[in-house]
């Protein structure tokens, strides 16, 4: 008995010591770790960010200096947001858009939760600050990250960057959690197993070379500083499409990627130290951060019951409403849960392309919600 107590007497003594904040970080960082693999939620993200944590918070591990040199390499220069970007345009094939634009609403419906988010964060904090917070709910971590760094960046303000990004990217693999209550509390069941037909239509090889050029070259005219958020996901897209860089592409979907996104989420690990994280602007922060999350899953799915509204008295068929949930930016994971949950209504109600185009759209609309929120706020 002695020598076991013997043994677990390095753990005892650090508990006195009032370290009870690192304990909670291994907690925080083993949650993480056990939705990564068990429920199998974004691993890409959650695991390397959970396990992070975990390494970030033993004293002395001698492992903050390297992450600290990944940070500075990556993601203060925004360069891994920016890589990742090409990946995300080579995932996306905006044929369901293409297919029926009118899509494009239900992205642009889905970013109230910025606006909603920017007005009550400015309660708190410092415009800036409340800016870059507000870009969480656009379910888009690249775009928060430079939104972030590009306001708070060499200010007093900068030790909010990596909260922001940690809630950015942590709210984006918690997704299949935050949207279906919000949906199913917003929906009827029979709203739920209203079903829309999907029309194939054939879009042309043309069309889907010029889409990601013309939106990049409308977007910049309109948006100047959206030039390198849109430039890059719509150069990724033209990647896919052009049809003469088909190994670049799979490369780009696959390789860059996932190994941009292990690189993301174990260097925001650097951010997840004890004394940086559980504080009360911290958890502020995720706090808004859900809230805008919320409120943008809500908007999104109100609208959509607005436009049925408008379409009853035209006399045409519903849209089903939890598509317009799909509006935020988590690709493919909001568009694949919003057909999930049509299945579970009704096992023949496939929404999967109607969501999907949606979603891609909201990756265009977050953007260009990011973009603008620069342009006010620069």
């Amino acid at each position: 008995m002695k020598e076991l107590l013997e043994l677990f007497e390095p753990i005892l003594e650090f508990t006195k010591d009032g370290n009870w904040k690192m304990i909670v970080m291994w907690l925080i960082g083993g949650i993480l770790i056990y939705l990564a693999i068990k429920k199998q939620m974004e691993p890409t993200l959650l695991l390397p960010i959970g396990f992070g944590a975990i390494l970030m918070n033993f004293p002395h591990s001698g492992i903050s200096e390297p992450l600290e040199t990944l940070y500075n390499a990556g993601i203060s220069n925004e360069l891994f947001p920016l890589i990742l970007f090409i990946g995300i345009g080579a995932m996306i094939d905006f044929g369901p858009l293409l297919n029926n634009p009118k899509l494009m609403i239900f992205g642009a419906a889905a970013q109230f939760g910025i606006f909603f988010t920017l007005c009550t964060a400015a309660m708190f904090f410092s415009e800036d600050v409340a800016a870059s917070i507000s870009i969480i709910g656009a379910a888009d971590g690249p775009t928060s990250i430079v939104v972030a760094n590009t306001l708070l960046s060499g200010t007093e303000n900068s030790k909010y960057i990596g909260a922001i990004a940690v809630a950015a990217y942590s709210y984006m693999a918690l997704v299949p959690i935050i949207q279906p209550p919000v949906i199913k509390l917003l929906t009827t069941e029979k709203e739920r197993k209203i079903r829309m037909k999907y029309e194939q239509k054939s879009v042309s090889k043309r069309t889907k070379i010029l889409f990601p050029i013309i939106i990049s070259i409308v977007t910049c005219i309109f948006v100047p500083s959206a030039a390198s958020l849109i430039g890059f996901l719509m150069f990724g897209n033209l990647i896919r499409e052009c049809g003469v860089l088909d190994s670049i592409s799979d490369t780009a979907q696959k390789v860059l990627a996932n190994l941009v996104t292990i690189f993301l989420g174990i260097t925001i690990a650097f951010q997840m130290s004890a004394d940086k994280f559980l504080n009360t602007d911290t958890l502020l922060i995720l706090g808004l951060g859900l809230i805008a999350f919320i409120i943008d899953t809500a908007g999104g799915v109100i609208f959509a019951k607005f436009f049925n509204v408008i379409l009853k008295l035209m006399k045409k068929d519903p849209v089903n409403p939890m598509i317009g949930a799909a509006g935020i930016s988590a690709f493919p994971m909001s568009g694949r849960i919003v057909h999930k949950m049509g299945l579970e209504a009704d096992n023949q109600n496939f929404l999967l392309m109607h969501s999907i185009g949606v979603n891609v759209s909201g990756q265009i609309a977050s953007v260009i919600a990011g973009s603008l929120v620069l342009g006010f706020f620069k």
